[in-house]
C-alpha cells in the first residue's frame, strides 16, 4: 500500500448488546428488546472505521486466546487490517462489553476489559520499529495508561503525530499530554481532564484552551450532533455535523477518530478532516452497532 500508515493501538471487545426502551436505574429489571452480538472495542472500533474509509491501517492490541480473540482476528483480516501485531494472552479472556441502548439512542455500557488491561510496555517493544515509521498513531484509554504513554514517547520522539481520544475519561499526567499532538474528548471527558464543565461554544473554547496550554497543538471537543469545536495552531473552528436520525449512538466517536485519521493522512487540513470525521460520525448513529455501523468512504461521497 502506498498510503501513510496508521497505527491504532488500544482495545478489542465483544459488544453483547440490548436494545430498550429506557435504560435501567440501579435496581430495576427491565424486559429488553433485540439482543445482538457485535464486534467492538474502542481500539477495534477505530481501526476499522479508519480501515473502511480508505486508511492503511496496523492494529496493536492484546486478546484472549478464545473463541472471541480468534473470531476479532478473522474480523480485522477481513477489513483489511494488519494483524500481525495482534498478542494472544494465554492467562486472560478476550474482552468483553455489556451495552443497553434505549429509544433515544442513547447508551450504557459496562466492559470487562480481560486482555486489552494487559497489554504493557513490554509488549510494545516488540513493535517499536513499526511505530516509529508510522506516519500518524491513534490511541484510546481502554487499555493501561502507562503503555499509551510509551507509546506516545516513542511517536513523538520521531515527530510522529500522536492522536489521543480520551476515552473512557480519567485523570491524564501533564508528561503524557505534552507527547499528544491532537486530542479528541468529547464534553463530559474535555470537563474530566481540565474541570470546566462544558455546555457550550464559550465554555467549549475555554476547555480546549487549558488543553492548549499543556502542549496539546490541535485539540477537538466532540459535541455529538452538534458537531465540533476545533483549537489549531491557537486559532478556533466551529464545525457542524449533518443532520441524522440517530438510532444508536455507540461507535460515534470512534468513527469520528478513525475517520480524522484517515483524512490527516490524506494530507486535508485540520478543519477539513474535521468536517469529514462529522460526515463518518453522523451516517455511523443512523446504524446498529459498533464496527458494523461504520462507513465506507462511497457512503460518505454520496451523503455530501
Amino acid at each position: 500500500m502506498n498510503q501513510p500508515s496508521i497505527i491504532v493501538i488500544g482495545s478489542s471487545n465483544t459488544d453483547m448488546v440490548i436494545k430498550s426502551e429506557h435504560l435501567p436505574v440501579p435496581g430495576e429489571t427491565i424486559l429488553g428488546g433485540t439482543f445482538f452480538m457485535n464486534a467492538g472495542g474502542k481500539g477495534a472500533n477505530q481501526a476499522v472505521a479508519a480501515a473502511r474509509l480508505g486508511g492503511n491501517v496496523s492494529f496493536i492490541a492484546k486478546v484472549g486466546n478464545d473463541i472471541f480473540g480468534r473470531q476479532a482476528i478473522r474480523l480485522f483480516k477481513k477489513e483489511n487490517i494488519d494483524t500481525s501485531s495482534i498478542l494472544k494472552d494465554r492467562g486472560l479472556p478476550s474482552g468483553v462489553a455489556l451495552i443497553t441502548v434505549d429509544d433515544r439512542a442513547e447508551n450504557c455500557i459496562v466492559v470487562a476489559s480481560g486482555a486489552n488491561a494487559a497489554l504493557s510496555p513490554h509488549n510494545l517493544k516488540k513493535f517499536k520499529e513499526k511505530i516509529e515509521s508510522a506516519f500518524i498513531v491513534l490511541m484510546q484509554l481502554e487499555t493501561p495508561v502507562e503503555t499509551i504513554a510509551y507509546a506516545a514517547s516513542l511517536a513523538a520522539a520521531k515527530n510522529i503525530q500522536v492522536v489521543l481520544n480520551p476515552a473512557p475519561a480519567c485523570a491524564l499526567p501533564d508528561a503524557l499530554l505534552r507527547q499528544v499532538s491532537i486530542i479528541t474528548p468529547n464534553e463530559k471527558e474535555a470537563e474530566m481532564l481540565t474541570g470546566i464543565q462544558v455546555n457550550d461554544i464559550s465554555s467549549a473554547e475555554q476547555a480546549a484552551q487549558a488543553l492548549y496550554k499543556k502542549g496539546i497543538n490541535t485539540v477537538i471537543i466532540t459535541r455529538g450532533a452538534k458537531g465540533a469545536l476545533l483549537l489549531h495552531e491557537n486559532k478556533f473552528f466551529v464545525i457542524e455535523s449533518p443532520k441524522a436520525e440517530a438510532i444508536d449512538t455507540t461507535a460515534a466517536g470512534d468513527v469520528f477518530n478513525g475517520a480524522l485519521v484517515v483524512a490527516i493522512a490524506e494530507g486535508k487540513e485540520m478543519a477539513a478532516a474535521v468536517r469529514f470525521a462529522c460526515k463518518a460520525a453522523s451516517l455511523s448513529v443512523t446504524r446498529l452497532g459498533a464496527q458494523a455501523s461504520a462507513p465506507y468512504k462511497h457512503e460518505i461521497a454520496a451523503s455530501v
